[in-house]
């Protein structure tokens, strides 16, 4: 069953912090400077490294500041990092319109066109990974070369009569009530399940911050929009080799609800589970999580 919890860690870790991982300077190829959609609206992207590209979609009301630790290293392996702020997040333009997973689709393919070539590697987290698997899905592969799943928020959260998986679209109504009451309220009475208990209290706030910065409309818009969509035609669509990463103390997107269905849905698709790991593995096990990411990346 889905906890409270479900989505929280759609929120996703620590900003680039002051000093980790700034947008690189003009180069050959570079995708520095926003990218325009189809409806105008500016996407901010970092954009840090030279060599194969790799595209970070962030968590669900986080931005690309929440991948430091991943650019890091994978920069340090000789990989070109390009992280984006969805719209209505971080530095990306304040839309009014388009917190659909059309719209975030349509999005993300102006980001991997900005960079051309056909050898493009998706890496999301969280409902990060739903827009991946539905850009996949409604643009086709041409691009990809390789995608990586860390605890996919899919594929269909909400439970139906075809669907005994997920929560009631009851409970999800009531967890929207209450970020729609008092979001950092909200954002701090799930906080504990995303971590592992010797994660620092630092750490811990550095993520909230993170997310009180995104406007709460903004957080309730995109949290609606992954639930009404349903990813699970799509997965046996996707014809590009996929890791699926995820914890079994995953609180928010439990792991049998979620990372195994991504994984049985996709043809080949090879499912690391990270024991003792919660939802933002990707800080809690960060170690871990950069070395598989690389040597999915490399092989």
């Amino acid at each position: 069953m889905l906890r409270r919890q479900v989505l929280t860690a759609a929120l996703a870790a620590p900003t680039l912090a002051a000093a980790a991982v700034a947008p690189r300077a003009q180069a050959k190829g570079s995708a520095a400077g926003p990218v325009r959609t189809r409806d105008g609206t500016n996407l901010f992207i970092r954009d840090w490294g030279e060599g194969r590209p790799v595209i970070f979609v962030a968590s669900w009301a986080l931005a690309s500041t929440m991948w430091a630790y991943q650019v890091a290293h994978l920069s340090d392996q000789g990989m070109r990092c390009v992280a984006l702020d969805r719209r209505g997040h971080g530095r990306s333009d304040l839309a009014r319109s388009g917190f659909d997973m059309d719209t975030f689709a349509d999005d993300l393919a102006a980001v991997v066109e900005r960079l051309g070539g056909k050898d493009v590697a998706l890496v999301g987290h969280s409902m990060g990974c739903a827009e991946i698997i539905h850009y996949l899905d409604r643009h086709g592969s041409g691009r990809v070369g390789k995608v990586a799943l860390l605890a996919p928020a899919a594929p269909y959260l909400v439970r139906t009569a075809d669907n005994p998986y997920g929560a009631p679209q009851a409970y999800h109504d009531a967890n929207l009530a209450a970020q729609a009451r008092d979001f950092p309220g909200w954002i701090e009475a799930n906080k504990k399940p995303f971590f592992t208990p010797d994660t620092s209290p630092a750490m811990m706030d550095w993520l909230c911050d993170e997310m009180r910065a995104t406007p709460t409309p903004v957080a309730i818009a995109t949290f609606r929009a992954v639930l009404a969509k349903d990813l699970r035609p799509a997965l046996g669509r996707i014809d590009r080799p996929t890791l699926v990463i995820q914890g079994d103390k995953d609180a928010s997107a439990p792991l049998e609800i979620t990372g195994r269905r991504v994984a049985a849905g996709i043809k080949g698709a090879e499912l690391k589970v990270y024991p003792g790991a919660p939802h933002g593995l990707f800080v809690t096990h960060m170690e871990q999580v950069n070395r598989d990411l690389e040597t999915f990346l490399k092989a």
